[in-house]
């Protein structure tokens, strides 16, 4: 008997220093031309990369099974992923030019925990900060991901003193249209940004043609600057709601300096707007 009861407490050590030490995590891999889809056992609620380098999408609208992940070259980062029903999974993220898997079906075994339960009374509250949260941490993710990416819709320029102002991309994602937009100080005078304005303008029909403005309020701006030294380039994002303009409509972009007289006025065709990247 007592040879049992210390076989038994060997068995309970041994238990508990295997609980304590770390779960090694699995390695997934990533590059910047292909879409490397991650397949879980429940709809996916939330997922956070761990560096600007690479980017986990997936539908926060409708919550759905899977999330695509792309990622640039760099240190390797971690995800982590948290299921609807609370389900924690962890991964080492890299980058690797050539990839040899493309779809990964994550069993609930590679759970490493769960979630505590919230309190009732809180859910609403939790929940609807949460969502916030997340919104305005994948637009950060996402707005890093386009300031890297080496993609332009054309060539969109309008220069005023030594001031150029330019649209490089107009991308589509979700239910929003994110704007890159470049400023160039080649002057030798500091510029100070007192406004930049996304608006639509409507040409009215009749006998009286006249011209109508609609300002568009950003939900969120990424890396708007205050000030443009002399000789710096800047490089920023607004993104807007999703939206179409027909043949008699067009997108005009306003900068405007303070205590200065270089501002430009720059149309924007809603052939640029309708084809977005």
């Amino acid at each position: 008997m007592r040879t049992f009861i210390l076989i038994l407490m060997v068995l309970i050590s041994a238990f508990a220093k295997a609980q304590q030490q770390p779960i090694p995590l699995d390695t997934i891999y990533a590059n910047d031309t292909k879409n490397v889809a991650l397949f879980f056992p429940e709809p996916i609620r939330q997922g956070i990369t761990g560096s600007d380098n690479f980017v986990f999408t997936y539908n926060r609208e409708k919550e759905q099974y899977f999330g695509l992940l792309q990622a640039k070259p760099g240190k390797e980062s971690n995800l982590l992923v948290v299921n609807r029903n609370g389900s924690i999974f962890s991964y080492i993220v890299r980058y690797k030019k050539q990839l040899s898997k493309l779809n990964y079906f994550i069993p609930l075994s590679n759970s490493i925990g769960n979630e505590k339960t919230m309190v009732t009374d809180s859910i609403q509250v939790v929940t609807s900060e949460r969502n916030v949260d997340n919104r305005t941490y994948y637009y950060q993710k996402f707005c890093s991901y386009l300031l890297n990416r080496n993609q332009r819709i054309g060539r969109i320029k309008k220069r005023t003193q030594g001031i150029v102002l330019n649209v490089e991309n107009v991308v589509f994602d979700k239910e929003e249209l994110y704007f890159v937009i470049q400023i160039e100080n080649n002057s030798t005078l500091d510029y100070d940004l007192n406004f930049l304005k996304l608006s639509i303008e409507t040409r009215q029909k009749g006998k009286r043609k006249s011209l109508q403005r609609l300002h568009q309020e950003p939900i969120y701006k990424h890396r708007l600057p205050s000030k443009i030294t002399e000789g710096k380039t800047v490089k920023f994002i607004y993104v807007m709601p999703k939206f179409s303009l027909s043949e008699d409509r067009r997108a005009i972009l306003e900068l405007n300096e303070k205590d200065g007289e270089r501002n430009i006025e720059m149309k924007l065709s809603h052939r640029y707007i309708n084809n977005p990247n």
